[in-house]
This record gives C-alpha cells, sequence and structure tokens, in this order.
C-alpha cells in the first residue's frame, strides 16, 4: 500500500497544492477557511512525509510538524479567532515544511534518470511549492514589519483577505509578473522580493532545463 501510494507522490501533493489555491473558487468562502483549509493543509504535510518516506529521520520530523500544526488549527477552530501568534506559529511550521519537501522534490526531480509522467508532475508541484514557500516568507514578513506592503489590495483588516492578497502576490512575484497592486516598501521585503524571483528563474532555468534534456535525449535513443 506505501510502496503504491509512493509512486502516486507527487500527484497526491500537487492535487493538494492545487485544491490549497483554488478550492476557495468552488466551496462557499467561510466553509473553505474554517473547515476545508485547514484540512487541506493537514493534508499537504502527509503527502510531504509521503515524498520524503524514503528518509526516516525527516518523516519523524514530519510527524512533530503535523502535531504541531493540527494542534494550532484545532485551538483556532475552537475559540474561532485567529491570534497573531498562532498564525506566526502556523506560518513558520508550514514554512519548514515546504523548504524540506521543495529542497526533496527539486532532488527527486534532479536525479531521476528518465523523464515519466511522475517526474512531470514533480517538476510541477516543485514550483507550486516555492509560491507558497514565497507566500508564508511575505506573510511573515508583513506580520513582524506592518506596513512592509503597500497596495490596494492590502486595505482590509480581514486577515482572511490580506492572506488571499499576499497569496496572489507571491505568486505573482515569483512568475515576474507585477502587475503592481501590491508593493514592498521597506528593505527586508524588498530583498524578499527579489529572492522570490530569482528562486523563480532559477527553477525554471535550471531544474526544468535539466528535466527537458533529459526528456530529449532519452526520447532521441527510442
Amino acid at each position: 500500500m506505501v510502496e503504491r501510494l509512493y509512486t502516486l507522490r507527487f500527484e497526491i501533493f500537487l492535487v493538494i497544492q492545487l485544491a490549497i489555491l483554488f478550492g476557495s473558487l468552488l466551496v462557499p468562502p467561510r466553509l473553505y477557511e474554517l473547515a476545508l483549509l485547514p484540512i487541506l493543509y493537514l493534508g499537504s504535510i502527509l503527502a510531504g512525509m509521503l515524498i520524503i518516506s524514503q528518509k526516516k529521520w525527516i518523516t519523524r520530523f514530519f510527524i512533530l510538524l503535523f502535531v504541531v500544526a493540527a494542534f494550532i488549527f484545532g485551538s483556532s477552530m475552537i475559540n474561532r479567532q485567529e491570534s497573531e501568534t498562532n498564525v506566526l506559529m502556523r506560518l513558520t511550521v508550514f514554512f519548514v515544511f515546504h523548504i524540506v519537501v521543495t529542497w526533496n522534490i527539486i532532488q527527486q526531480v534532479w536525479r531521476a534518470e528518465y523523464v515519466n509522467k511522475n517526474v512531470i508532475l514533480g517538476l510541477m508541484s516543485g514550483y507550486v511549492s516555492l509560491g507558497f514557500l514565497a507566500f508564508f516568507l511575505f506573510m511573515s514578513i508583513a506580520l513582524t514589519h506592518p506596513g512592509a506592503f503597500q497596495g490596494i489590495l492590502l486595505n482590509t483588516e480581514n486577515m482572511v483577505q490580506f492572506s488571499e492578497a499576499m497569496l496572489y502576490y507571491a505568486y505573482i512575484t515569483l512568475l515576474t509578473i507585477g502587475y503592481g497592486e501590491i508593493v514592498p516598501v521597506i528593505p527586508i521585503a524588498q530583498k524578499a522580493a527579489i529572492l522570490v524571483g530569482l528562486m523563480g528563474q532559477f527553477y525554471l532555468v535550471i531544474i526544468t532545463a535539466v528535466v527537458v534534456e533529459k526528456y530529449i535525449r532519452h526520447s532521441t535513443r527510442v
């Protein structure tokens, strides 16, 4: 059973990532934020455990992260409110989680001898995971340095709307589109934006290029 799930690890992780990103388009927003989103985030940790299941010590670390995240989500749902401490703890947990998972995905894709559907899905999930990394980084800066980011989308007291805007900004920055509705206005936020843009470009130019080269090389031998 575990072996079968392991072969589907990238599919499972990618589906959960896409559900987190776009689930609010299909489910009523309040139901999505209060009930579905916590389950999806916890599910992403479980999917991450599957990705790194070959490394036992990291798996134990992920189990600890899962317990901590479940406790934070549970306390928030019971109290029906989000404290800044809870939000920062959650961001820290998922920031660490995505660093470990993204690195392992890149390693597995990089070391793949042949490019198949699984490798392509791993390549996709790794890029999406970079966007989540950017989101947790930007949110941490925004909460610890109020006013670090400015823009019409951030003119709200609603934490859910603020988070959605920062998630949007994270992917726009990763994709180097830059529409300008949100701008970093202090040095630490500006440096973070540069770092995210570089990560996105390095991923496309190096990791994706290596996978494409392997595919072309092996396909010409057939």
